[in-house]
């Protein structure tokens, strides 16, 4: 079902060169909230911290009255509640998620849409079943290709009436590692990360966990869903097709030093020496090393790494930083087995994927 709106497309078009954030900008940016980048302190973000996108409304669920459905190829359906969910094998997962839209905001010129700076990510402890448990049950048919996740939060995007809606191929879908999860650091999901169940996609970017988990249904062909064929894509002319966003690219974040200016954020810092803190993770596999810089990106130093939480949980860092009086900005950067965070844009229509490395302006005194 299609709307015709004066605001169709709105949520997929570039800004003007000079045009400010927009109330409705501002509308979700109120709504979808960033992890303040000093909780990159917590090994596990406390969920209040932790990133949150939530594309239409948070539903009010019952949990006593919840089902999820497994269906579609498979040789039989299955209807799960809460409680049968939480009585079959459990696994724990220490998972980093980071939105595809995450640094969306710095781009010139901006896509419009959630205005996201730096801080759309957090780590957390997952506590679901595994969803390859599930389809082994309901017996997957041999022409299976994808899965399909539908969530119970429903909206319009771009003049598209939907349930939000995600698609995973078959090999994908059967990772031992994706869960089917209702607890997050110990407790019950909260509402604004999906309760009572939702989905766990170790290693890719947020949106492929769907939220409020409905149902599952096993497809004979390729799910082209709005959420897989229209958003989500790497598009650097509105007339592309896109490639699909999938895993992490890798990512150095550091806790900004010293203090803050109220409005402006410039952080205010001593001279002598100064430890930074950070974490870095990826989807791609291993962060292989963390890059500082202290001179606008001049020259580049290694950081010393920390120990893992897990193969799909941030890594911390940190360096020593000899500062003297003036004015610094500082830059961070990590690399994976497949490269390096980019200091300049990799921009695309829609802002996606965006690894472009942190600035941080700071003033020593």
């Amino acid at each position: 079902m299609t709307f015709s709106s004066v605001r169709e497309g709105e949520a997929s078009r570039v800004a003007g060169p000079d045009e400010g954030i927009s109330l409705d900008e501002l509308r979700l940016a109120a709504r979808n909230h960033g992890m303040p980048l000093e909780a990159l302190r917590y090994d596990l973000t406390p969920p209040g911290l932790h990133y949150v996108l939530v594309h239409y409304d948070i539903p009010f669920v019952d949990p006593d009255t919840y089902r999820l459905t497994v269906d579609g190829r498979v040789g039989t359906a299955l209807e799960f509640d809460l409680a049968s969910l939480r009585a079959r094998p459990k696994v724990n997962l220490t998972v980093t998620l980071e939105c595809a839209g995450n640094g969306r905001a710095r781009l010139h010129p901006r896509p419009v849409s959630q205005p996201w700076l730096d801080e759309a990510v957090g780590t957390a402890r997952w506590t679901g079943t595994p969803l390859v448990d599930l389809l082994a049950e309901a017996g997957v048919l041999e022409d299976a290709v994808d899965v399909a996740f539908t969530g119970l939060d429903h909206g319009t995007d771009r003049g598209v009436e939907q349930d939000y809606q995600r698609g995973l191929s078959l090999a994908a879908a059967v990772g031992r590692d994706v869960l089917v999860a209702y607890e997050m650091n110990g407790q019950p999901l909260p509402p604004q990360h999906g309760a009572p169940v939702r989905l766990i996609v170790p290693g890719w970017y947020g949106m492929a966990s769907v939220k409020w988990l409905r149902r599952i249904t096993v497809l004979d062909h390729e799910f082209t869903g709005f959420q897989n064929a229209t958003a989500y894509r790497i598009k650097h002319d509105t007339g592309d097709d896109g490639e699909p966003v999938t895993r992490i690219r890798p990512r150095a974040l550091v806790v900004p030093p010293g203090f803050p200016d109220f409005m402006t954020r410039r952080r205010i810092v001593d001279a002598g020496p100064v430890e930074l803190f950070g974490r870095a993770w990826s989807g791609q596999g291993p962060v292989t090393r963390v890059e500082v810089s202290v001179d606008g990106g001049q020259t580049w130093a290694n950081a010393a790494l920390g120990k893992q939480a897990g193969k799909y949980a941030w890594r911390p860092w940190t360096f020593r930083w000899s500062a003297v009086p003036g004015e610094v900005e500082v830059l961070v950067r990590a690399a994976d087995r497949h490269g390096v965070q980019p200091v300049e844009q990799p921009w695309n229509t829609q802002g996606m994927a965006n690894n472009m490395a942190q600035r941080v302006s700071v003033t020593v005194r």
